[in-house]
């Protein structure tokens, strides 16, 4: 496994509509709207996603040496993904299903279950 980097992230992010990234200093903050679906820390090469709590579940009990819980809030459960531990396909579809939580329907609907690549 090669692992994925800041770049990758950054390009499967952009490719999904009405993503705006603000940089805070220490994180990368990744919106659509005015919904926050990432946050990225480059010094630990770590992303954080929403995700369903019952994915954020299996993600860490499958690979925990890759994804760890991050935080429960509500129905969603962020995890956090070692970007060294995933490859790209793999972190386009956790992108891919961290913006599709957070963007509003019209947007889900406009771009059906097209992946970034």
């Amino acid at each position: 496994m090669t692992g994925c980097s800041i770049a990758d992230l950054f390009e499967l992010a952009d490719q999904l509509p009405e993503v705006t990234r603000t940089d805070n200093g220490r994180y990368w903050r990744l919106t659509v709207g005015s919904q926050t679906f990432g946050y990225l820390w480059e010094p630990t090469r770590t992303v954080g996603l929403k995700q369903t709590i019952a994915e954020q579940l299996a993600l860490v009990t499958e690979r925990p040496e890759t994804f760890e819980v991050q935080f429960t809030s509500g129905a969603f459960g962020w995890v956090v993904v070692h970007l060294d531990g995933v490859e790209r396909d793999e972190l386009a579809e956790l992108t891919f299903e961290a913006w599709r939580l957070s963007a509003p329907a019209a947007e889900v609907d406009r771009r059906s279950d097209r992946l970034p690549t």
